[in-house]
């Protein structure tokens, strides 16, 4: 045998690339870890490697913790390429589903505040969006936010436009 054939051999994957691959099953069994059952509900995994996922969740102690998730991520290797990749689509759309209902909260704190310091003149805008909009209860809330921002109370009417803006915006949807 020469070298050129002995160069031309594949014997597979390098050592550093199988522990990059451990290392990315290991970061998601993790990830399956920390979802609520709700979540992994929807993550297509046997009953086996569920009721292993719940068990893992279930201990809190940080080293037994790596300990059981390591042993999952153990299991996970013996999976399919294609289970794996099934089960990285899940999470990635509940991660983006996830991004998109931050994005939300975080567009009605900002039309709260403007609503809270322009007052009138944002409610107007909000009322375009929203003609059915109970008007006399959303200025009242905004009147009220303001007094107690002013007197530095609890928020408690800032809280409660925001709840009102949130029921505004699953009822347009």
């Amino acid at each position: 045998m020469s070298n050129d054939e002995a160069e031309d051999t594949y014997d597979g994957p390098s050592r550093s690339q199988l522990r990059r691959d451990a290392a990315a099953i290991f970061k998601l069994a993790e990830s399956l870890a920390a979802l609520t059952d709700a979540q992994l509900s929807r993550v297509p995994l046997d009953d086996d490697l569920r009721a292993e996922v719940r068990r893992t969740r279930a201990i809190h102690q940080p080293i037994a913790r790596k300990r059981e998730t390591q042993y999952l991520a153990k299991l996970m290797r013996r999976m399919e390429a294609e289970e794996i990749d099934a089960i990285r689509v899940v999470l990635d759309i509940d991660r983006q589903q996830s991004y998109r209902e931050s994005a939300q909260l975080h567009q009605l704190e900002a039309l709260r505040d403007r609503l809270i310091a322009k007052g009138d003149s944002a409610l107007e805008e909000v009322l375009v969006e929203h003609p059915n909009a109970d008007r006399q209860h959303l200025r009242n809330l905004i009147r009220q936010a303001n007094v107690e921002a002013k007197k530095q109370k609890p928020p408690k009417a800032s809280r409660e436009l925001f709840r009102t803006l949130r029921e505004m915006q699953g009822q347009a949807s």
